[in-house]
């Protein structure tokens, strides 16, 4: 089919489309498709594409040898994940991949399943009656205990979990802004650039400690970072010899498992509960269902197949808010897209809300409606039409981890709580911020028991 390219207006000099993308990131992206199939925008000076299109994006997705990982956004972002898995580039990836893959093995991720319950009944243990949550570092929190205590087991103390929670938090801050700051304005002795630097260098320093304490004991506790060090591949394809990852590759996988498990998780689960407390007749379908699955306990992973309102829930909530809302690859030859030509090292965006809110790709994109994910609607939408997860060999290898934990979270809360948005609530999404969550999400909880 023939596609039309375009070109956003608004940049600004220096900036490009700096203010829209921080401030108003939904209002901006959902306009994209408006100028065209493959629409050109700017990340401060330089030009990047926009696939709007289902099968545009779809193209870049597929092919991440041509549109590998790169870009300006990923450049900035590896100053604080590293190479790991999400950002490593495709001459890297097919190995990391194999290695890691065992992790997320069905039996594995039923014993994830299990600290997933208790950390969910810890979360909301303490609530009571009348009670008003500020929803996102709430969540934050109990997702970040939960993927660290799947990755380090028992092994990491509760002030240092709250340090590296802060420390990661300050860094991940940063991103989005020193995507637009110039160079030598980031390595300025200035007050916001040595807290990234302390902040980045605690996280880094306690990961390799615990890495070396695990090394040094040479024992299997079950968990994530276990499995890391263990992890082996055949290098003559005859079990001859084989090699894993060395220290330097494993703290970069853990880093990148942090933040996919903890911010990405708490931001859909506090989109989810803002969605669902505006909308009383989901509420209550939730409600039911989780009534009658688990009645008033904390539901755990055998009761997700008896949980689909639940999963219809957070994945419309990906629909509208996908955590990770602007990722840049770059073309390593010389490409064609939408009969574009575009030179090797350009730079394309791969944004899931563009092609998430296109409404001729979903019928009324602009309204929350879970029943659109029922196996008879969904089976009608084009390929490329869900991409919150990724698509392709780089899809996200934690996506069901990350289902799970916040299909278990969201039925156990919506079982035990009527929820409502306090007036002094902001839903617009936080501006210059790495991953999309609300602003402010204040919200009551009144006892349904």
């Amino acid at each position: 089919m023939p596609y039309v390219t375009g070109t956003a207006p608004g940049a600004l000099p220096l900036v490009g489309h700096a203010w829209s993308l921080t401030r108003h990131p939904l209002r901006f992206l959902e306009s994209l498709p408006a100028y065209g199939d493959l629409v050109e925008i700017r990340l401060g000076p330089t030009p990047a594409y926009v696939p709007c299109h289902p099968e545009l994006l779809r193209q870049v997705l597929t092919d991440d040898r041509t549109f590998d990982k790169g870009g300006p956004f990923f450049d900035r972002f590896r100053s604080v994940l590293g190479n790991g898995l999400a950002n490593c580039p495709h001459a890297e990836h097919r190995r990391q991949r194999r290695l890691i893959q065992p992790a997320f093995h069905r039996t594995r991720l039923e014993r994830y399943g299990d600290t997933i319950e208790r950390e969910i009944d810890a979360l909301t243990e303490p609530w009571r009656h009348g009670q008003v949550v500020d929803a996102f570092p709430v969540l934050y929190r109990f997702a970040l205990r939960t993927v660290m205590r799947n990755l380090f087991s028992a092994h990491i103390d509760p002030p240092t979990a709250d340090r590296l929670q802060q420390a990661f938090q300050t860094a991940l801050g940063q991103v989005v802004q020193r995507m637009f700051t110039p160079q030598f304005v980031q390595r300025l002795p200035l007050p916001v650039n040595r807290r990234y630097d302390r902040a980045l260098a605690f996280v880094r320093a306690t990961v390799e400690e615990l890495i070396t304490r695990y090394r040094r004991g040479g024992e299997d506790h079950g968990d994530l970072l276990s499995m890391l060090i263990a992890a082996r591949e055949d290098t003559d394809g005859e079990g001859g010899g084989s090699v894993g990852f060395d220290d330097g590759e494993i703290q970069d996988q853990v880093i990148v498992m942090l933040l996919a498990g903890s911010e990405s998780v708490a931001a859909v689960l506090s989109w989810a509960l803002c969605l669902v407390a505006r909308h009383p007749e989901v509420a209550r379908r939730l409600q039911e269902e989780a009534d009658a699955v688990h009645g008033g306990r904390p539901s755990r992973s055998a009761d997700l197949p008896h949980l689909p309102c639940a999963g219809r829930v957070v994945t419309e909530t990906l629909r509208l808010y996908p955590p990770g809302w602007l990722i840049t690859r770059a073309t390593t030859a010389e490409a064609k897209l939408a009969g574009r030509v575009l030179p090797a090292g350009t730079t394309v965006v791969f944004s899931p809300p563009v092609v998430h809110r296109r409404s001729d790709t979903h019928h009324e994109a602009e309204r929350f409606d879970p029943d659109r994910w029922l196996p008879e609607r969904s089976g009608e939408l084009p390929r490329g039409s869900f991409v919150a997860f990724g698509s392709g060999a780089r899809k996200c290898i934690g996506d069901t981890y990350a289902m799970t934990e916040a299909v278990l979270a969201l039925s156990t809360i919506a079982g035990r709580w009527d929820i409502s948005c306090t007036p002094r609530t902001d839903a617009r999404p936080a501006p210059m911020a790495g991953i999309l969550y609300p602003r402010r999400l204040l919200l009551r909880l009144t006892d349904r028991t």
